[in-house]
């Protein structure tokens, strides 16, 4: 998986055709979309509009919450293979946990599509230390895919994430924008000519196992995501980025879990 990814929610309709096309014509090899996004038509129309060999990308697709249920799941998953104009994804993902439905029976429908070849791995989206645990025990997930940036604390689900072998991708990953307005952040771009959004992609990078997957509308914005491999950050940068971190989350649905 690569470490640097698109991130797709929001985009929609000929903003989101011509933006993943542009995103992969750049440089970009790892897309990130979902069913809620309603745009995996969209994403697969950019990529195939591209002309991109499909080895050559790394895919992520999730199924939402409420169809979790085995058949549901399944079902869900072929659909979003057809919209995208694939016959596999390189990682699928629960989107979010529902505690309706028993963990195990989501897990052996994405182990199912795994083994049908529908997708090359499998992993699992918002879920909490105890819910990797969890997952890590029943299923070969790899990743597990939330919100992180400078002003949320995620040291303790990386460390259990990290436990397992997995990944955590990030999303939200420059928080919204906040970071643009951070004096101290800043003051570190200024000293190597970066943004403050590229020095926080680039304090992403610098953290083993931790993948990003900004989003933007923006192709210069989108250009300025990925040039973030030019420079790299002092230990005494990261920290100063690290002490930052809070409970600042800004991604929280009333179905969400119970964060631990």
């Amino acid at each position: 998986m690569p470490a640097l990814g698109l991130g797709t929610f929001s985009l929609t309709g000929d903003a989101c055709i011509k933006g993943v096309n542009d995103a992969i014509a750049m440089g970009y090899r790892h897309i990130d979309t979902a069913e809620m996004y309603k745009n995996e038509d969209e994403v697969g129309q950019g990529i195939k509009d591209n002309g991109i060999d499909r080895e050559e990308l790394f895919v992520t697709t999730k199924v939402w919450h409420t169809h979790l249920k085995k058949d549901d799941f399944i079902k869900t998953a072929h659909t979003s293979l057809q919209k995208l104009k694939m016959d596999y994804v390189d990682l699928l993902l629960i989107h979010w946990p529902n505690s309706d439905v028993p963990l195990q029976e989501s897990l052996e429908a994405l182990m199912e599509l795994q083994e049908q070849g529908k997708t090359k791995l499998i992993g699992v989206s918002n879920f909490t230390m105890k819910m990797v645990e969890e997952a890590a025990r029943i299923a070969p997930v790899v990743c597990n895919q939330v919100e992180y940036h400078p002003y949320l604390d995620q040291s303790r689900l990386l460390e259990t994430v990290r436990n397992h072998g997995m990944k955590l991708t990030a999303y939200s990953p420059i928080g919204k924008g906040k970071v643009m307005d951070d004096p101290e952040i800043k003051a570190i771009g200024e000293k190597y000519g970066k943004s403050p959004a590229q020095v926080t992609l680039r304090w992403h990078m610098q953290q083993d196992d931790v993948a990003a997957i900004p989003r933007s509308s923006n192709s210069e914005r989108r250009k300025q995501n990925l040039n973030v491999f030019d420079f790299e950050l002092t230990e005494d940068e990261m920290q100063t980025i690290f002490d930052k971190r809070g409970n600042e989350r800004l991604i929280n649905p009333e179905f969400a879990p119970a964060w631990d």
